[in-house]
Formats: structure tokens, sequence, C-alpha cells
């Protein structure tokens, strides 16, 4: 139907998802601009038929992008139900990643451009004050309920991230799902730390435990595991007794002040985004890492990076629904800078962009096939909050915006000396030292 709300809607779309750049006069010719289908409430549609469609279901969605134009708006129409996706959510985002790099920096239009945005919005019965942000949106300034992992339960996370409960990134190399590259990766991980039985191991954000029952299992280590969410930890607890490891797997609630004062032969921290603001926050400095770490020990690190260079801050997507507390993200040589002042030898870099990407794509497809029970169990705002994330990092991830790396470093001992387990993994090499 190429008449009725939606061709009346392109000038004004075009507008706000493209920018003043993008902004023809002519209906048909705004239409013709989109990357994207749109149908409105009426049921008039506009835009390639093949592309993915935008589904504006509410007028309060074109009052979200008036008062919010760019990715905020956006956002906020999606994860209050005012505006849908259909098809292919990862090409729907990739035609308007323009929009999802904004933050809530409103795109600039001219004078002319918003009397002609209202002059639309007035016939469309669009006008009114700004709709509240959803309640899913954390408060400008505040973090989010962390007496949970985000709020959602065990049951929801096992659907999302699969029988493991594994929040990290996946080993792909020779993999055919999740679970494969999972597995592959909690095994290097434990290999290229060295691990023998009776050490003692920090593991930075366990999560729901993956890595740290693989590690106590396989390697006989004993795990303290660090987590902010109270849900993590009792769930931690009780398999660990369920599992008859209690006396090696221990959750402990807090940040890196609930460590105690190690020595800890190894340090691990596969938490991705999640990972405590990563390696020079407040919450995880570099220097207390060395503290903690007994001469010879080992630390590895999967941290999500941002590429160099100028870096604005500002309240985005992930800090408004995700990570309101550590949703900045920092260069790699920034980190290893860090790591190296405090008196680390960083040893090994390994870039795991693609892998994460993959990974990510995963999580989201297990989301979509559990979408009603994911719905249930938390809200359904929190699955599209999901969702979201999920998709947007995949793009990022892909298109080189961001990464993630490990960052494998050793606390030298008083002779300098990088620890044996070092010195036996490079034998070990092909080829030998």
């Amino acid at each position: 139907m190429q008449d009725g709300v939606a061709v009346r809607l392109a000038p004004l779309l075009t507008r706000i998802m493209l920018g003043p750049d993008h902004a023809p006069d002519d209906p048909q010719s705004a239409a013709a601009e989109l990357p994207v289908r749109v149908r409105a409430w009426d049921g008039s549609s506009i835009g390639p038929a093949t592309a993915p469609a935008f589904v504006i279901r509410h007028r309060r969605a074109l009052r979200r992008l008036l008062w919010k134009p760019g990715e905020m708006g956006l956002v906020r129409a999606y994860v209050a139900g005012d505006l849908d996706i259909e098809g292919d959510i990862f090409a729907a985002l990739g035609a308007v990643q323009a929009v999802m790099r904004h933050g809530d920096e409103p795109i600039r239009l001219s004078s002319d451009d918003k009397r002609e945005i209202v002059r639309t919005a007035v016939m469309l019965g669009a006008v009114g004050p700004e709709p509240k942000p959803p309640p899913e949106e954390f408060p400008a300034g505040q973090g989010g309920d962390r007496a949970g992992p985000f709020g959602e339960s065990a049951e929801f996370f096992r659907l999302l991230l699969g029988d493991s409960m594994a929040y990290s990134c996946g080993d792909w190399d020779g993999a055919h799902d999740l679970e494969e590259a999972q597995r592959a990766m909690r095994e290097a991980v434990t290999e290229r730390l060295g691990l023998f039985p009776g050490a003692r191991v920090l593991d930075l954000n366990c999560g729901w435990g993956a890595f740290a029952f693989h590690a106590a299992r396989k390697e006989s280590v004993r795990v303290v595991g660090l987590t902010r969410s109270r849900a993590q930890a009792d769930h931690v607890r009780e398999r660990a007794a369920e599992t008859g490891l209690a006396d090696r797997v221990e959750p402990r609630l807090g940040d890196l002040s609930a460590a105690g004062d190690g020595p800890y032969d190894a340090i691990v921290g596969l938490g991705g985004a999640e990972l405590g603001g990563g390696i020079g926050s407040s919450g995880l400095p570099a220097g207390r890492l060395h503290e903690l770490l007994a001469p010879g020990g080992r630390l590895l690190v999967q941290q999500t990076l941002r590429r160099p260079g100028p870096h604005q801050v500002r309240r985005t997507f992930t800090t408004s629904y995700m990570f309101p507390e550590d949703g900045e993200l920092r260069p790699l040589g920034e980190v290893v800078s860090l790591l190296e002042q405090s008196g680390l030898e960083v040893r090994q870099i390994t870039a795991l962009r693609e892998h994460y990407a993959r990974t990510l794509r995963s999580w989201a497809a297990n989301l979509r096939r559990h979408w009603t029970e994911c719905g249930e169990l938390a809200t359904p705002g929190r699955a599209r909050v999901w969702l979201l994330y999920l998709a947007a990092s995949a793009l990022a991830c892909e298109s080189g915006r961001i990464g993630v790396h490990e960052i494998h470093a050793v606390r030298r001992d008083r002779d300098g000396r990088a620890g044996d387990s070092v010195v036996d993994a490079l034998a070990a090499r092909p080829g030998g030292r």
C-alpha cells in the first residue's frame, strides 16, 4: 500500500534516521532513500519490499524520535514496543548504523528541517509531551539493580547462553556449535594459564561458574569467583555443593576488594564487556592485580576494547540499558600500558573479534528461538534490550569498531623470571623456545 501514513512519514524519517543531508521534500524521493521498509499503524508501507521492516505500531514512536532524534529515540521506541523490527534484525540495524552511533547526541537539524518535521508530526497527530523512558532504562547517572545480573533469572540465562551458561567468548576454530566453542575456550584458557593441582585461582567475573567449575574439576585447583550479582553467587554456591566442589569453588559477592590479600597463582577474567569495566577501571586497577598475583603468577583477561582515537563520553544505549557503571571501553594500547606500569609483563595478545561476533550471533539466535519464554521470565522489554544489545554488538565487532582481545601477562619473580609454567609452555611450542 503506497499511500497513507507511511508515505507522509518518508521525509520525516529520512531526516531523523539519516540526517539532514538525506532530506528530499518529495515523499517518493524520500522513500527511495530509506534503507529499510517502514510500515505504519494504518497498514501503509514504503521502502524496498525485500528489506527488513521497521513497524511503527503507535504514534508515540514518532514522539520519541521527535524528542530524541538518533539512537536513544529509536531504542526507546523499540524497547517500549511502540516500534518493532520484522525480519533480520542484524540487517535492519546495519542499515541504520549511522543512527546507532550517535548515543544521546541528537542529529543536527536546520530550522527548516525542524519546522517540516513538526508540520508532518502535527498532521499525523504525533505531537505531544516527551514520553517517559521505558521502565527498563536506568535513570541517568544511576546504576541498575545489582541484586541480579541485570535482573534476569538463571533460567533466562540458560536459554540465552546455552546449557553451560558461559557468558564469555567462544573459540570457533573447528567448533560446530556454541557449546563446542565455549568448551574449547575453557580448555584453551586452562592450558594457557598453566594450572596445577592445588593452585589458587581468582576468577574476576565468575558469572554462573562455567570456567570455575571446569578448572576445579579438570585441574583440581581452588577458585575464588567474584560476582556483583547475588543471584549468580547463590547459583554457584548451590551448584558447588551439589557437585561436591564446595571446597574448591568459592563465590564471593563484590568487586576486587572481595578478593582478599592473595596471593593467587593465576587470575582470569573472561567477562567481555561485563568484566567490571575492565583493566584500568576503578573496580579493576592494574596495580591491585599485580599485588594479588604470586611471583611467577599468570594473568589472563579477555576484554572488550575500542579502536584508538578521540572518544566522546556520552550516554548511549549500552550505558542506559546494560552497563550503567562500566560502559566506557578503552583502546588496547592503553590497557597494555596500564598493565606494564603496574609491574606486570605482557607476554601475549590475541585478537578474538571474529570469535566474539559469532558468539554474540549465537546468543541472539538462542534468544529468538526462546523468545516467548525469555519475555515471560524477564519482561518483553528486557528481551528486546538483550536482542538489540547482542545484534548491535555483533555488528560493531564485525565492522571493527570494537573487539575482544585476550591479554596474557605475568608477575616476574625477584630474579626477573616469568615462572616455570610460562617457560614450559614456550618449550612445548613447535620449534621450542
